[in-house]
């Protein structure tokens, strides 16, 4: 979390998109967070979303893209 200013989510994710790993409010400069075996991306979000969203692991996200005026 080298130069960030603010707290994040994140998530990790498998090929599938289902979550192996949530890490919740990582602050800014603190170290490193392993990821599990088998990630292939991450998700960032802002600090707080994971909770709200009630993300946890196990869940397969899904996502569309957003038509654009």
């Amino acid at each position: 979390m080298l130069f960030m200013r603010f707290a994040i989510d994140a998530l990790f994710l498998d090929g599938a998109n289902r979550v192996l790993r949530v890490a919740e409010r990582i602050r800014p400069w603190a170290p490193m967070i392993a990821a599990p075996r088998g990630t292939k991306s991450v998700l960032e979000l802002g600090a707080g979303a994971v909770a709200r969203a009630g993300a946890q692991v196990g869940d397969e996200l899904s996502w569309e893209p957003v038509e654009r005026m």
